[in-house]
């Protein structure tokens, strides 16, 4: 929305978000090759905090309805999706392709045209080649690009800074995964979406999280106590296709988040 001149001349206010803010229905979010092999190379940050950023990022689409694209590259090689993703959006169709930049695989750009969104959030690794690839790409057929920052990594702080400078430069606008959940979130009233926000970031949020933990513990006695987030608590699949026999856990980036898994294989 444009402001509108005062009397004075000067511009107006206007009490609206602005126009590169995002919104759950207005842009696909892409997860690109978040796969275990993938993973043991990067350097640029703390293999835990990428998991965490991961995790948070899913778990916001899901609670969001955010559409979402899923691609690997080359999974017999590299893994499948880690668990960050796989329990949270397992049921999505994942494209898996040959090529390093996934805008030169038809069907992801297919996908993407599908979904009938000009606006297009990344995540995933490598960020010199798995992120920037797609993001210039799509930059130069018109599209509006978002990269989460703390959710990719590369194989050393330097190439993940260079990359992230490129695309900056080519015209992408950089976010974390918790700016993207407040982002969607935006405001306290809209309650269909306020409390699993609160319960994403008390997980994973990190010392945000530990705040709202504090508040929560301080809360006068008789409150009413918060649920957690749906994704993390239910997992709709069979107790079989959690873990393998005998209590193994399927290879993966990392062990699920608390509630799930808490019963062991039958078999």
């Amino acid at each position: 929305m444009r402001r509108r001149p005062s009397r004075a001349g000067a511009l107006a206010a206007v009490a609206a978000p602005g126009r590169t803010l995002l919104s759950p229905a207005d842009h696909v979010l892409m997860l690109v090759d978040q796969q275990p092999q993938l993973a043991l190379a990067m350097q640029s940050v703390d293999a835990l905090v990428l998991r965490s950023n991961t995790a948070l990022v899913t778990h916001t689409a899901s609670v969001f309805a955010v559409d979402v694209v899923l691609t690997t590259m080359e999974a017999a090689l590299y893994g499948e999706l880690c668990y960050e993703i796989s329990d949270v959006l397992g049921l999505r169709q994942v494209i898996d392709r040959t090529t390093l930049n996934a805008w030169e695989e038809p069907r992801v750009v297919e996908a993407v045209g599908e979904r009938g969104r000009s606006r297009l959030v990344f995540a995933g690794m490598w960020t010199g080649v798995g992120i920037a690839g797609p993001v210039l790409s799509a930059l130069d057929q018109g599209f509006e690009a978002y990269v989460i920052a703390d959710a990719c990594a590369d194989v050393s702080g330097e190439a993940h800074e260079r990359a992230l400078q490129r695309m900056i430069q080519a015209g992408a606008r950089p976010l974390t995964a918790l700016g993207y959940l407040l982002e969607l979130q935006r405001d306290w009233a809209r309650t269909a979406t306020s409390e699993a926000t609160r319960n994403l970031m008390k997980d994973l949020g990190g010392a945000c999280g530990l705040g709202l933990l504090y508040a929560t513990a301080a809360r006068p006695a008789g409150g009413a106590k918060a649920d957690s987030y749906a994704p993390i608590r239910h997992d709709p699949r069979p107790a079989g296709a959690r873990r393998g026999r005998a209590g193994k856990r399927r290879p993966g980036c990392t062990p699920r988040l608390r509630g799930l898994d808490d019963e062991e294989d039958p078999s």
